[in-house]
C-alpha cells in the first residue's frame, strides 16, 4: 500500500505540491484580506472623523497648511524647564 501511494507522488504531481505553500498560509492571507476589506469598508462608511478638518496640505487662502509649529501651543506652558 505504501508503493502505491510513493509512485503516485513523483512527477509533476509532486513537484506542485512541493511548491505551493502551506494551507495555513493560505488561510491567514484571506483572513488578512478579509478582515481588511471589512475595515476599509466601515471606515469609508463612517466617513471623515471631522469634516472641518483639512490635510496638512497648502490651504485656499495661502496661509499654510497647518503643519503644526510653535504656535499650536498657544500660551500653554509645559513643565519642562
Amino acid at each position: 500500500m505504501d508503493e502505491s501511494r510513493q509512485s503516485s507522488l513523483t512527477g509533476a504531481g509532486a513537484a506542485l505540491r512541493k511548491a505551493a505553500p502551506p494551507p495555513a498560509l493560505c488561510g491567514f492571507l484571506l483572513l488578512l484580506a478579509l478582515i481588511f476589506t471589512v475595515s476599509y469598508a466601515v471606515g469609508a462608511g463612517a466617513g471623515p472623523v471631522a469634516p472641518g478638518m483639512h490635510g496638512s496640505g497648502t490651504s485656499r487662502d495661502g496661509g499654510g497648511g497647518g503643519g503644526g509649529g510653535v504656535d499650536d501651543m498657544g500660551n500653554m506652558r509645559g513643565g519642562h524647564g
